[in-house]
This record gives structure tokens, C-alpha cells and sequence, in this order.
């Protein structure tokens, strides 16, 4: 079991970022050190995970109930594939990732929590869209400076795919807009970050789908999926606020999705780091697996394995 889903893990990850539009720019030093990396972060992961259906303990705020076709990749293992993939990762904000383990998944939520109280959701009644649009714009031309000098192209928000809506019954907040590199070309297909947010009384867990533009109407569902499928445990809830003993978050709701999302979460830096010249990882990633590659994809789907891999 574990080997079957050590191959479909690996090889959705680096099929999604095969697929991904080349970077005009070059990649950092010591590429060939870099691939093979990933390729040894990815088996890592796989090895380290959890296959669904069952339930993931996301520290001690909530549970995930991880449905079938999805792995989750802990902590440590997932920071090593964040960081092959070329980004920062905030060690006390990053909690996991999940991927699909079907043959067509290509897509990666990254799992976070923030810890700096609970978040007062009143502004949702009144924010204005493109204020909050120009406010993350000027976030990223900031967060562009740290990408420059780790050699990775600079990024450029060109607007929403999905405006900012919040259920204040469940506590939900999504929100998803489109970027590119700088000079990328418009009929390229563009990176997607589609973040959805899970407030408690402690603080918020932020769920982020990376995607691209071509399949992201496809892949909505899943983020809202696993967003439906986090759970507070008791006393943790966004309901079990007491205004006597809890803390408050400094910023309101409006700052989830502006400049704070930005700084916190690093808006957009995921998905791009997949753009950077991915062709020679799947040789060798095919030259480590060889043709049983193909055979496994081929193959019926098996009772006995965790998730469903078809």
C-alpha cells in the first residue's frame, strides 16, 4: 500500500508542476542539487503521511476528516517539500499539506495556523472588494524584494477569481484571486492560490489551494470539501470566545484577505516556485520508477489500498 501511494503522491506533484507554464527567468544555483531534493522530499512525504478516509489531528485545535483520494503530508516532511519547492516556510504557522492521490490531481492544499487570538468578523459587512485587492497588490511588490533575492521571479496580482465571502454562521471565510510572474504571457495559464479560512476562539487555520487558472472551476470543490470537513474540538470553537479571558487578534476579518495574508500566509510565493523548469524532474523521477509508472496508472483501482488511486 505504502509504495502505491508513494508513487501517485510523487507523481502528482511533479506532473502539476510539468504542466505549469516555464519561468522566463533563471532558476537558482545548484538546479540539478536542487531536483533531486525533491524528488527525496517527495518520497519522504509519502513514506511519513496519512492516506484517507480517516481522521488527521491538527494539533490541538482541530480534526480533519480526510476523505478518500486525499494524503496528508505532516509537518516536518512537508516543510522539506515546501522548501525544496524554493519558499520560506513559517516553522510556527505550518501545519501539513494534502494532495490527491488520483492520477489527474493536481493541486496541493497547504495547511496553516495563526495563533494571535480571536478574529472579530464584524467588518465583513462592510469592505469594499478592490480596496482589499489594491491592498494585496501592494503586498506582493513588497513580498517581491525576498523572491528577488532568492533568484525566483517577481510576482504580479492581475485580480479576483473569487471575491471575498464569508459565512458568518460557520465562521468560513474564501477568497481567491489570479497571479502570474512579471511579463508572463496573458495566454498562458496562470498560478491560483485559493484560500479558504477556519476561525476559532484561538485564532485561524488557513486551507490554500494551489492551482492553475485552466483547472481551477474543477478544483473548487476540493478546497471547500476539506474546509467543510475541519472541525474545532470543544472549547476551541469560534462560539467558545469569552471576552473575559481571551485574547483578541490585533487586525479584524478585512486583514485575512490584505496585507496581513501577505506577510503571514506568503500570498502567491507556492505556486510559482512550480513554474521553474520542472521538465528534467520527471526523467528522473521515470529514470527512479521506470515503466511500472505507466503500468500502475493503468491499472483497476485496488480494494486494498488507502485512497482511491485510479
Amino acid at each position: 500500500m505504502q509504495k502505491l501511494i508513494s508513487i501517485a503522491v510523487i507523481m502528482s506533484a511533479i506532473l502539476f508542476g510539468a504542466l505549469l507554464p516555464a519561468s522566463g527567468q533563471n532558476a537558482p544555483p545548484n538546479e540539478a542539487a536542487r531536483k533531486a531534493e525533491l524528488v527525496a522530499a517527495w518520497q519522504a512525504a509519502s513514506q511519513a503521511g496519512t492516506a484517507g478516509p480517516g481522521d488527521v489531528t491538527l494539533i490541538d485545535q482541530a480534526k480533519l476528516k480526510l476523505p478518500e483520494g486525499r494524503f496528508f503530508v505532516p509537518k516536518t516532511e512537508g516543510t522539506r517539500v515546501l522548501r525544496a519547492l524554493g519558499n520560506l516556510v513559517n516553522d510556527a504557522t505550518f501545519i501539513g499539506l494534502v494532495v490527491g492521490t488520483r492520477q489527474n490531481d493536481q493541486w496541493i492544499v497547504v495547511i496553516r495556523y495563526v495563533k494571535e487570538g480571536y478574529i472579530k468578523d464584524d467588518d465583513a459587512k462592510n469592505w469594499n472588494a478592490d480596496e482589499l485587492l489594491s491592498s494585496i497588490k501592494e503586498g506582493v511588490e513588497e513580498s517581491n524584494k525576498d523572491r528577488v533575492a532568492r533568484g525566483f521571479p517577481e510576482l504580479e496580482v492581475v485580480g479576483w477569481i473569487q471575491p471575498p465571502a464569508y459565512d458568518a454562521a460557520t465562521h468560513r471565510l474564501v477568497w481567491s484571486m489570479l497571479g502570474k510572474d512579471k511579463g508572463q504571457p496573458d495566454n498562458l495559464p496562470k498560478g491560483v492560490n485559493f484560500n479558504t479560512y477556519a476561525l476559532g476562539r484561538d485564532g485561524y487555520f488557513s486551507l490554500n489551494l494551489l492551482s492553475k487558472s485552466d483547472r481551477i472551476e474543477n478544483e473548487k470543490p476540493v478546497a471547500r470539501e476539506l474546509l467543510s470537513d475541519l472541525s474545532y474540538n470543544e472549547g476551541k470553537r469560534y462560539e467558545d470566545f469569552s471576552a473575559s479571558t481571551d485574547r483578541i487578534a490585533a487586525y479584524g476579518l478585512a486583514a485575512l484577505i490584505g496585507g496581513v495574508a501577505v506577510k503571514k500566509l506568503g500570498l502567491l510565493a507556492i505556486v510559482t516556485a512550480f513554474v521553474l523548469k520542472f521538465a528534467k524532474v520527471i526523467l528522473l523521477a521515470a529514470a527512479a520508477f521506470g515503466a511500472g509508472i505507466m503500468k500502475f496508472f493503468r491499472r483497476k483501482p485496488r480494494t486494498d489500498v488507502g485512497g482511491d488511486v485510479t
